[in-house]
């Protein structure tokens, strides 16, 4: 091997080397919610906290930086959520995403007060999610829609 081709080959070979930690990650899997409670009630606004469980298929662990969501409840919007801090994700294994709802009560009041009772209801959660590793960050949207049973009382 000559001079002139060492830094292609060297190329080549990192390129090779680097390319399976390139690939895009695959989707969450949606698993369940716990530990659902109501942080603040009140007539105009509320909060309710509760944890996401995800699954993670991918071969490598990930980091959640940031959550932008809004929650629909038999097709009424409930509220809206936001997180900012980093979750750690692990490679091939379930973890938690804990979240905190901002509740506009006049839609809960006015639609969907009867859902939460027991009943399985329509929820459906749009947005979007950023997620990477190593400091490189990706924005993902967020499309669920499935059946659930809430519980309060």
């Amino acid at each position: 091997m000559n001079r002139s081709t060492l830094p292609y080959f060297l190329l080549l070979l990192i390129s090779i080397l680097i390319m399976p930690s390139c690939r895009v990650p695959q989707e969450l899997v949606y698993k369940d919610f716990k530990n659902f409670s109501i942080k603040k009630l009140g007539f105009s606004n509320s909060e309710i906290k509760m944890e996401l469980i995800y699954y993670n298929p991918n071969n490598f662990g990930l980091q959640l930086k940031r959550t932008d969501l809004d929650i629909f409840i038999d097709g009424n919007y409930l509220g809206q959520t936001s997180q900012e801090f980093q979750v750690s994700i692990p490679k091939r294994a379930d973890f938690a995403i804990p979240l905190t709802i901002k509740v506009d009560m006049k839609n809960v009041f006015k639609n969907a007060i009867s859902s939460l009772f027991g009943q399985e209801v329509l929820v459906r959660i749009t947005g979007k999610v950023k997620v990477g590793k190593a400091n490189v960050y990706k924005s993902f949207p967020v499309i669920y829609e499935g059946k659930q049973q809430f519980q309060l009382f």
